[in-house]
């Protein structure tokens, strides 16, 4: 016994039945030929039985077999046939489903009133074309100019109709006189042994061997022109069918995901990889942009960049089993590849595209393997720092004046001769690429999605350690951290790239620029009451190029209110405030990293009462803190001797609390 009955012959017919198989539905596949047969391979679930049935034969089926549902998914063209299927299911009280070609898919036929519109018709094409039509109706086809070369004749095998083509210049291999009915296997021979991509036809019905020319069409990739109207019929896509089988039959749905790079957008970047799993998929998903740049004419499409809601959809939507997600450029390259898997699961195919960086930097000839790579797109990213410390960097941007910010900051901190390559519109056939110095791109506004690679000459690496000499600093009467102290400091600190950093009593700045020199990807706020301190540190900031490092004016801790929360704090100076800038640091971010300078024993008094103060409010976390005496002696030469004048000595205090002793 069958649970279900399918009416193959199209491609339709065939995916419902591999579709039942494979979710182990027994399925019988009933076609009408040999070569229909052969489309289909049998297992388990799914048995095939060729060969063409009355409307008797089918109610005799129907009542051996006792199927739940009969799906006809025979030829559009195949009138009587879907009338006899219609029929015989009705009779027999079998729920019957006609499965239709949904809108948009491949052209597989053209319907035009007169043999005359057909000829008008192929005028604008290229190609060989089969004309079925019979020797009256070829002088119309004569109206084509290079009818000649492209038009092959099938016309009965009598001397008077042949001698009638001739005179019409149908001759040699152009004229086929044969005697019918012609088989589709036949008609198939023919059109493949001409090349011909048009099939034209009468629409004769059966005795004229309509079905036969039609599926021999379909099946070498040629469009049916036919003489006639359509049949207007009622029914369901392959997808709306597959809903309601795995609704009827309670199907698990366990969708073939495949996350696909299409590189920039142009398709003919796409690998043949994701050539060929676009061809086999059934539903893309993606941003408007992407999705439309893949998607083909069979596929259903769902325009969406969110990951939640592309997951939601899925799940709403079981019949789809193989679905593709658009994503630009690579899927391992800035991309919401990464999240997307999290949610979909491992089994998640992940197909790579040509990425921006690959594409542009090969556009403008330079390597890309020795530049240092970043992301402003939708993210933070401290470009002046890379700008400054790397000869060439490729950068993603995200908003139309990017560049022009850019430009302008390079310019303010002495790198106008900066050299920018700008690419927008990669790969579409409005793609802009050009190169200018910043000091030309201050007012430069284009596109929001686009992207740029810096060529700096005078780029330097950074010390790996802290420890800049005093002299590299601009200084007034205003305080400095001297060299030894803030290396020690900055030491105990144990800053990250990407900390978010406050210098609290920042004086000249040293340590707020050495703070900013490690933390490059992250964010420094230096603190200062005292107006000259604060133009020492503007001067500073601009002579080492720190567009990350933030100049509060104010005293703490008013001034640290509405700061983003600190992971690192260095609190220099705190004009007798220091018990409350402290509680409130911790307020913050209750595991902030502190180190605090003394000069005074007053202040090491009051540190380590803070210190006693937090441990008693907070008796559960494991506090790590730690004082330091830093004496420091400089050699001064006096006359042929070398005199050890020594510094103030200087107390370092450390404190953090820690979820779990890792220290």
């Amino acid at each position: 016994m069958y649970k279900a009955i399918v009416f193959a012959g199209t491609t339709e017919g065939y995916e419902i039945s591999r579709f039942l198989a494979e979710h182990k539905i027994y399925t019988l596949a009933c076609v009408a030929t040999e070569y229909g047969a052969r489309s289909l391979s049998e297992s388990e679930f799914l048995h095939v039985k060729a060969g063409r049935l009355t409307e008797e034969e089918m109610k005799k089926l129907f009542q051996e077999q006792k199927p739940e549902m009969v799906l006809d998914g025979t030829h559009p063209y195949a009138k009587e046939v879907t009338l006899n299927i219609r029929s015989a299911a009705e009779t027999e009280g079998i729920r019957y489903i006609r499965v239709l070609r949904g809108q948009g898919e491949r052209q597989e036929a053209v319907y035009v009133d007169s043999v005359e519109e057909a000829a008008e018709f192929l005028k604008n094409t290229e190609g060989n074309v089969l004309l079925t039509t019979g020797s009256k109706e070829l002088k119309a086809f004569t109206s084509v100019e290079d009818y000649r070369e492209r038009f092959y004749a099938r016309v009965l095998s009598l001397p008077s109709v042949v001698e009638t083509c001739s005179s019409l210049g149908f001759e040699g291999k152009h004229l086929i006189a044969m005697q019918g009915p012609f088989s589709q296997e036949m008609n198939e021979a023919i059109l493949r042994q001409y090349q011909c991509r048009y099939l034209v036809t009468k629409d004769s019905g059966k005795a004229g061997g309509f079905e036969e020319k039609i599926q021999a069409a379909e099946n070498c990739q040629a469009v049916s022109v036919i003489i006639g109207r359509p049949l207007k019929e009622e029914g369901v896509s392959v997808r709306v069918c597959k809903r309601e089988l795995m609704e009827r039959f309670g199907l698990e749905s366990h969708p073939h995901i495949t996350l696909l790079g299409i590189g920039m957008g142009n398709p003919d970047l796409l690998t043949v990889q994701g050539r060929k799993c676009l061809e086999e998929a059934e539903l893309i998903i993606g941003a408007r942009r992407m999705a439309d740049s893949v998607s083909l004419p069979h596929h259903d499409v769902f325009y969406e960049y969110r990951s939640q809601e592309i997951l939601d959809y899925i799940q709403a939507h079981p019949e789809y089993s193989r679905i593709v997600i658009a994503l630009s450029g690579d899927v391992g390259f800035y991309s919401g590849a990464r999240k997307l898997k999290e949610l979909l699961g491992e089994k998640t195919e992940m197909i790579c595209g040509i990425s921006s960086v690959v594409y542009f930097m090969s556009r403008i000839g330079l390597s890309w393997d020795d530049a240092r790579i970043v992301s402003a797109h939708g993210k933070s990213c401290n470009l002046i720092s890379e700008i400054c410390m790397n000869h060439k960097v490729f950068a993603i941007l995200g908003q139309k004046d990017s560049v022009a910010k850019l430009a302008s900051h390079l310019t303010a901190y002495g790198m106008g001769e900066v050299l920018l390559y700008v690419g927008e519109y990669l790969s579409y056939k409005n793609e802009k690429i050009f190169s200018a110095q910043a000091k030309n791109l201050t007012e430069y506004e284009g596109d929001p999605l686009s992207v740029l690679c810096t060529v700096n000459p005078s780029a330097e690496s950074q010390p790996a350690t802290h420890g800049l000499p005093d002299e590299a600093f601009i200084r007034g009467k205003a305080p400095m951290t001297k060299t030894e102290v803030r290396t020690v400091s900055l030491s105990k600190l144990r800053l990250k790239e990407d900390s978010i950093c406050y210098d609290i009593g920042a004086g000249t700045g040293s340590v707020s620029v050495e703070m900013a020199l490690r933390a490059y990807r992250g964010h420094v706020f230096a603190i200062e009451k005292k107006e000259d301190a604060a133009a020492l540190l503007e001067e500073n900031k601009k002579k080492f190029a720190l567009e990350h490092m933030q100049i509060i004016r104010g005293t703490a801790p008013e001034a640290l209110r509405g700061l983003p929360i600190p992971t690192h704090a260095f609190i220099g100076g705190s004009s007798g405030n220091l018990r409350e800038i402290v509680h409130l640091l911790m307020e913050q971010n209750p595991y902030v990293r502190i180190v605090i300078n003394c000069i005074t024993l007053e202040t090491v008094g009051e540190a380590l009462e803070c210190i006693r103060e937090l441990k008693k409010e907070q008796e559960s976390v494991d506090w790590e803190t730690e004082v330091v005496q830093l004496g420091v002696a400089r050699s001064k030469d006096i006359g042929r001797y070398h005199m050890m004048m020594g510094e103030n000595p200087i107390y370092i205090i450390t404190i953090q609390a820690h979820e779990e002793k890792n220290l």
